[in-house]
């Protein structure tokens, strides 16, 4: 007779296990509820329990920072604090939608150093760290990329509309100013105070003059410069000595009188995208031809003349220098900050903006060059992609035509030669020509133009000769790596996963892709 305590000690324990679930505000698709069953269900099919969560609600999956349990599972992970070895996520884009794939793929390194495997529950794939998972992971990761990209569009576009209509899309009123709310109907009701925001998805926000006292200030700030010449910091002292405060009741600096002298809005002009954020990039000034421009929105406290004026005046302070004279202030900047660029050149005050020395010179690199000094940084890789697109077009051209063989559908930005295949994710072409190393070997240096950012970047080794295309390197985003890549006839598993000899088999993995993404 079988003994009944030996059969349940030959039972395998399961496996221990943490769970971690995202919701931001996007689909009840995702929903923490939903998470949570198919999990469960995960679990239960492969003999799992779970131990502990980690959860991050109302939470962008962009990036990590203010994902209060995507740090915690990492802080917990590296501090040797665990107690699982699995972690279950309902799928690739809960994970996140970082826009850096790599970004993605290091965190899930972290937990795997640690012997912690990632389960992503509702996928079709296993991850299990073959050729293909690697593969349809990286697409699935772009992918979830794209979307959040795509929907940022999506929004701008909806807020560009609203500019467009008069309305004032966030930010305070500004000096002279006041944010009014008002119904679908244009009807006022009444003025939103500092800190305050519209409760009613269908009421809207313009702006209307402020108290009377603000808006002669504004003038006079305006008869000041234009009318008697004198300087924002002149003006700034003439306020200030009277005891008179700008905004939030603060002293005026040179700063705020210089934006008064700057803004549109006071002729009642609604501009919009004068800066961006987009995805929780980098803060970054946009070029005037990329602002969203609606005269006659507001009630203007000056004249569109003295507006005009004041933007004269400022523009033309340096648009008379000779060419020595241009130099010469770069070589003072260079003699104070030790070093150049064109941010610190446009973010200098009384120094020429960055466009006036690529207007004048060409290029901020030919300015560099003829005051005797050289960036570290060897920009020239750009220029010689696009020439190495133009001398080996036809082979550009075959790759073209061998994904349309495949079934795909291909459009080219032809600005930048970007591909975007099956309307779903972008793709740059880089050829990556032959070169003997000193010793005789050959070696392939991939080079980068890092304004792309495409989802994914086809890499094509040409043979010696570099008269035909040898194998494919199909490569994820490459943000984190360094702006140029050299590549030796094997390059080990960790590339070498990401190499293929015709793009069959890169078609097939979107193929792939597709159809558990539509699932």
């Amino acid at each position: 007779m079988d003994n009944p305590s030996a059969a349940l000690s030959n039972t395998p324990r399961p496996l221990r296990a943490a769970q971690y679930v995202r919701m931001s505000t996007e689909h009840q698709q995702y929903s923490p509820e939903n998470q949570l069953e198919v999990i469960l269900k995960y679990a239960a099919a492969h003999q799992m329990e779970i131990v502990c969560e980690y959860s991050d609600f109302g939470r962008s999956g962009l990036n990590i920072a203010g994902r209060e349990g995507l740090n915690q599972l990492m802080a917990d992970v590296e501090n040797r604090r665990t107690n699982f070895s699995a972690l279950l996520v309902y799928d690739v884009s809960r994970w996140g939608r970082f826009q850096d794939v790599d970004e993605s793929a290091y965190y899930e390194y972290v937990l795997k150093r640690a012997g912690i495997r990632v389960h992503y529950c509702a996928e079709q794939f296993e991850n299990d760290g073959s050729m293909s998972s690697s593969v349809l992971k990286t697409l699935k990761r772009s992918m979830a990329a794209e979307y959040s990209r795509e929907l940022s569009v999506k929004v701008f576009s909806g807020q560009c509309r609203l500019i467009e209509l008069g309305f004032r899309q966030g930010g305070p009123a500004g000096y002279g100013l006041r944010r009014q709310l008002i119904d679908r109907d244009r009807n006022p009701k009444g003025i939103l105070d500092r800190g305050e925001r519209k409760s009613l998805q269908t009421d809207r926000v313009i702006l209307v003059p402020g108290p009377e006292l603000e808006i002669e200030t504004v003038r006079e700030i305006y008869e000041l410069f234009v009318a008697h010449r004198k300087t924002e910091r002149e003006i700034m002292e003439d306020l200030n000595g009277r005891g008179m405060l700008g905004e939030f009741e603060r002293p005026w600096t040179r700063a705020s009188v210089h934006q008064v002298l700057m803004n549109p809005k006071y002729i009642g002009a609604n501009v919009y995208n004068r800066r961006s954020f987009k995805l929780k990039y980098k803060r970054v000034k946009n070029p005037v031809q990329m602002w969203i421009w609606r005269e006659g929105a507001f009630e203007p406290l000056i004249s569109a003349e003295l507006f005009a004026q004041a933007r004269e005046i400022i523009e033309t302070r340096h648009r008379h220098l000779s060419d020595e004279e241009l130099l010469e202030r770069l070589r003072e900047l260079l003699r104070a900050r030790g070093r150049l660029s064109g941010i610190l050149i446009d973010e200098t005050e009384d120094m020429p903006s960055s466009a006036c020395y690529f207007s004048r010179f060409s290029s901020l690199a030919r300015a560099y060059s003829l005051i005797g000094w050289a960036p570290d940084r060897d920009y020239a890789y750009i220029e010689i992609n696009r020439k190495l697109r133009r001398q080996h077009a036809d082979l550009i051209a075959s790759i073209f035509d061998q994904i349309l063989a495949l079934g795909a559908t291909v459009s080219v930005d032809q600005s930048n030669d970007l591909l975007t295949i099956n309307s779903e994710y972008t793709a740059s072409l880089v050829l990556a020509r032959c070169r003997e190393s000193r010793t005789g070997h050959p070696r392939w240096q991939l080079r980068f133009d890092e304004s792309l950012r495409p989802d994914v970047v086809i890499a094509a080794r040409l043979r010696p000769g570099n008269d035909d295309i040898l194998d494919y390197y199909l490569l994820p985003r490459l943000d984190v790596l360094a702006e140029r890549l050299t590549f030796r006839p094997e390059n080990g598993l960790v590339l070498d996963v990401y190499r293929f000899n015709n793009l069959n088999f890169f078609m097939e993995m979107a193929q792939r892709a597709r159809v558990e993404n539509a699932a």
